[in-house]
């Protein structure tokens, strides 16, 4: 048993509150344990210049932590965003835009905002699980608007961590987990079991293919678990 008492392939508890913003077309308030992230989806008539021409729509990501989501105070981040921040936003878009066929939303860009309100590990991996909920739920508004026809989301997508922790393979850190491992990966999956993106490090020794076989097993079914969630939220079979 880890140290929260749960088994090694037993994600946190996990609540995806969809609706949560009464202002945004989509929004989710996502809980992993203690990591909260608050997830709207704004929509907006318009696109980067350099889109301009291309038949097609845009999504986007932006992610930050309130000064207090953590155990110590951080100042807030000014607006050219910290390198960590960055890289975690554009991770977000990658992941959200591999879900969905822009060419359906064209002229159109929709705002993923992810603020995390409390952080306990797997920030980037409840963004994206939510931050899907929040998208999904702002596509559908587009249909109620008439601005398009059908929801243009391919496959449903989500996120997990899985690290090895004193030898062991774990699903769904938390801090005083992620701290301690000697390997640290975030997957992000397909429904279908398709990989969009892999992020991941050995914190001290490398470590064998087997072992990168056996997370990705484990993340595969964690994320069919979320999945599973996210449709349940929706409404969607």
């Amino acid at each position: 048993m880890r140290h929260n008492n749960r088994l090694n392939n037993q994600l946190r508890e996990v609540e995806l509150i969809p609706n949560y913003n009464a202002f945004a077309e989509g929004s989710c308030l996502v809980k992993f344990g203690n990591t909260h992230v608050l997830c709207t989806a704004s929509v907006e008539e318009k696109l980067p210049s350099w889109l301009k021409g291309h038949n097609c729509g845009w999504i986007t990501a932006e992610y930050g932590m309130l000064p207090r989501a953590n155990r110590e105070r951080s100042p807030r981040e000014p607006k050219q965003v910290s390198g960590r921040s960055h890289e975690i936003q554009r991770l977000i878009g990658r992941s959200l835009r591999a879900a969905v066929d822009l060419t359906e939303i064209k002229d159109y860009s929709i705002y993923v905002d992810c603020d995390v309100l409390q952080a306990d590990g797997g920030t980037r991996t409840a963004s994206i699980t939510g931050g899907f909920v929040a998208m999904y739920l702002a596509l559908e508004n587009m249909i109620e608007r008439k601005i398009i026809k059908k929801n243009p989301v391919i496959e449903f997508i989500a996120a997990v961590s899985c690290d090895i922790l004193h030898g062991e393979k774990v699903i769904d850190v938390d801090y005083a987990e992620d701290s301690h491992a000697q390997v640290d990966m975030n997957f992000v999956m397909t429904e279908s079991g398709k990989i969009v993106e892999v992020q991941g490090a050995a914190e001290g020794a490398p470590f064998e293919e087997n072992d990168f076989i056996e997370l990705l097993t484990l993340a595969r079914s964690g994320i069919k678990d979320l999945i599973k969630k996210q449709k349940e939220v929706l409404g969607v079979e």
